[in-house]
C-alpha cells in the first residue's frame, strides 16, 4: 500500500497485490508489494510452528496427509484471503471515483484515513491473539464477527455510498492459516495469502472500475450505449456484502478449528499475555538503535508523498479515464513478480540499506517526472481521448517508479530480517513493518490535505463565483508540493540517509532486546 504511489497499492500486513496503476492513495508501498511477495511475518510464525512439531514427531509419526487431503483447507484459506482483498481494492478505487465527481482534496485526505488501521494493527493484534472463546475457536472468535460486520457494513454502504469504507479481519485469518494446514503443507499459507489478496484486490479495484465505467462498457462490452456502467458501486457493495454474510455463516457452522484428521495432529497453541506482549513491544522500541531506525522510517517517505498520493488524482482531474489507469496495472504484474527476485540478489549481503540509499534520489526524480506528466496531460488530450503513445509514456513512468520502489522495499525488508532478534522475530519484524507502513501513510494524508490550501485561484471577469462567475487556477498546489517534497527528500537523503546507512555498522548485540535475554525472557507468541 505507505500509501500508494500514484499507481497503486499497498500494503502492507503489508501485502498487497500488484496494485492498481495510478490509484492515488490506495495502499502503502509495503502493502502493495507484499501481496506479491512472501509474508515474512507469516513465514516466521510458520517456522516456529514447524519447530514445535519436531519434538512430537520424533515420538509419534503420522502418515502425511498430502496436498490432496487438505485441498479443502487450502481453498478455504484462498477464499478468505480473496475476501480480504475486496475491501482493500474498493478502498483503492473509491478515491478515483470521488475525484471524477470533483470532490475536494481535503475530502480525499479524510478518506485516506481508511488505510491507517491496516498499518496500525499491531496495536490490537495482542488482543486478537489472547482473547477468544475456546469452545467456538481461537480464530473464529474474531473472524466470524468481523466478517459479519464487514458484510453488514457493505450492505449499509450499498444504500448510503457516501459513507467511508473500513477494512480489518486479516489478523485472525493469518493466525488460522498456520494451524489449519498440516506441517508439510503449512508453506501453502503464504501462497494463499499472496494469490488470494492479489485476486481480491484485482476484483475490488481493476475489475470494478472497468465495469463501473460507462465509457469502458459501451466501448468494449455493449452493442447499445447506456449512461451507466454494467455495475454500480451500490451493486458491487450489495453483492459482496451478501457473499461475506453467507460465507461467514458457513465457516461458523461447518468449519472446526484444529480439527484432527489423517496426517494432522491437534496443534497446542501458546498464548502470551496481552500486557506481556505490549511490554515486549515497548522494550523493543525504546532500544536506542531501534528508536533511531523507527524515527528514520517515519520520515523517509516525506519526499515521495506528493507523487504517491496526488498524481493519480490529478491525472483523473485532467481527464484521463480512471478505468484506463486501473487497467495499466495488468501489464505490470510480471515486472512486480520479477523485481523482488532480482533485487534480493543485491540485498542479501551485510549492507542491504545501501540499495535503499542508492535508489532514494532516483525515486525523487521520478516524482518530478510525474509532475511534468500531469502538466503535459491536458495538451496531449485529443477529441477521442488520449493517444496510445500517451499511455505508453505513463506505463514506462510507472515501470521506472516500480524499480525504485521495490529496490527500497526489498532492501528495507532484508534489513528488518537481518537485525530482528531471532527469539522474538515475529513481534520484532511486525513492529518494524508497522512503523514502515505508518511512515508512508501520514505523509500521504498531509499531502492530500495541503493541495487546496497551496492552490491559488482568481475569479474570471468581474463576477466572483458566488455571483455566477468562474474561478481560474493560477497556481496548482500539486506543483508546489512536488517541488517542496523533492527538496525535503533530498535534504533527508543528504543528512539522515547516511545515518540510516551507518546503522548497518552496529553490532548484532545493539539490536537485541535485553529483557528477552535475561533469566525470565519474554517469549514471542
Amino acid at each position: 500500500m505507505e500509501h500508494s504511489d500514484f499507481m497503486t497499492h499497498k500494503n502492507g500486513r503489508q501485502r498487497k497485490a500488484a496494485g492498481v496503476a495510478l490509484s492515488s492513495e490506495s495502499m502503502t508501498d509495503i502493502d502493495r508489494v507484499e501481496m506479491s511477495s512472501p509474508d515474512p511475518e507469516l513465514e516466521e510464525e510458520a517456522e516456529g510452528l514447524i519447530r514445535g512439531f519436531d519434538s512430537e514427531d520424533r515420538r509419534h509419526r503420522v502418515r502425511p496427509a498430502g496436498m490432496r487431503g487438505e485441498l479443502g483447507n487450502v481453498l478455504l484459506l484462498l477464499f478468505l484471503y480473496v475476501l480480504q482483498g475486496i475491501p482493500l481494492g474498493l478502498a483503492g478505487s473509491i478515491p478515483l471515483i470521488l475525484q471524477s465527481k470533483s470532490v475536494s482534496y481535503k475530502d480525499q485526505a479524510f478518506f485516506s484515513f481508511v488505510f491507517w488501521p491496516f498499518s496500525l494493527k499491531l496495536l490490537w493484534a495482542p488482543l486478537v491473539d489472547a482473547l477468544y472463546f475456546s469452545r467456538f475457536g481461537r480464530r473464529k472468535s474474531w473472524l466470524v464477527p468481523t466478517q459479519y460486520l464487514l458484510g453488514l457494513f457493505m450492505l449499509y454502504l450499498s444504500v448510503t455510498v457516501n459513507s467511508l469504507l473500513q477494512t480489518t479481519q486479516d489478523i485472525a485469518v493469518d493466525g488460522w492459516a498456520l494451524t489449519m494446514l498440516s506441517r508439510e503443507n503449512v508453506g501453502y499459507a503464504s501462497t494463499c495469502n499472496s494469490v488470494g489478496q492479489t485476486a481480491g484486490y484485482f476484483l475490488g479495484n481493476v475489475l470494478f472500475l472497468a465495469l463501473e465505467s460507462a465509457d469502458f462498457c459501451n466501448k468494449y462490452l455493449r452493442s447499445e450505449p447506456q449512461d451507466t456502467g454494467i455495475v454500480t458501486l451500490s451493486d458491487f457493495l450489495f453483492f459482496w456484502g451478501i457473499v461475506f454474510l453467507v460465507s461467514t455463516t458457513l465457516v461458523a457452522i461447518m468449519k472446526k478449528e484444529n480439527e484432527q484428521g489423517k496426517g494432522k495432529k491437534k496443534v497446542q497453541e501458546e498464548t502470551q499475555g496481552v500486557m506481556a506482549t505490549y511490554k515486549l513491544l515497548f522494550n523493543i522500541i525504546k532500544m536506542p538503535t531501534v528508536f533511531t531506525f523507527c524515527a528514520l522510517l517515519l520520515t523517509a517517505k516525506m519526499g515521495f508523498s506528493a507523487a504517491d498520493a496526488v498524481t493519480g488524482l490529478k491525472l483523473v482531474e485532467a481527464g484521463v479515464p480512471k478505468e484506463q489507469l486501473a487497467l495499466l496495472a495488468v501489464p505490470m504484474v510480471p515486472l512486480q513478480i520479477l523485481l523482488p527476485v532480482i533485487i534480493s540478489k543485491y540485498t542479501a549481503g551485510p549492507r542491504p540499506l545501501d540499495v535503499f540509499y542508492k535508489a532514494f534520489p532516483f525515486r525523487l526524480l521520478i516524482g518530478l517526472g510525474y509532475a511534468l506528466l500531469v502538466w503535459l496531460t491536458p495538451s496531449l488530450k485529443q477529441d477521442g481521448g488520449f493517444p496510445v503513445y500517451y499511455y505508453g509514456i505513463v506505463l514506462i513512468s510507472y515501470a521506472l517508479h516500480q524499480v525504485t520502489l521495490y529496490s527500497m522495499y526489498v532492501a528495507c525488508m532484508a534489513f528488518h530480517a537481518k537485525v530482528s532478534d531471532p527469539l522474538i522475530g515475529g513481534t520484532y519484524m511486525t513492529l518494524l513493518n508497522t512503523v514502515t507502513n505508518l511512515g508512508g501513510n501520514w505523509p500521504s494524508t498531509v499531502a492530500l490535505w495541503m493541495v487546496d490550501p497551496l492552490t491559488s485561484k482568481e475569479c474570471q471577469g468581474a463576477l466572483c463565483v458566488k455571483e455566477g462567475g468562474a474561478c481560474v487556477t493560477t497556481l496548482d498546489g500539486y506543483y508546489v508540493e512536488s517541488v517542496v517534497c523533492v527538496v525535503i527528500g533530498l535534504t533527508w537523503w543528504v543528512w539522515l540517509g547516511k545515518k540510516m546507512r551507518r546503522l548497518q555498522e552496529q553490532s548484532p548485540a545493539a539490536w537485541r532486546c535485553r529483557s528477552n535475554h535475561d533469566d525470565t525472557p519474554l517469549q514471542d507468541s
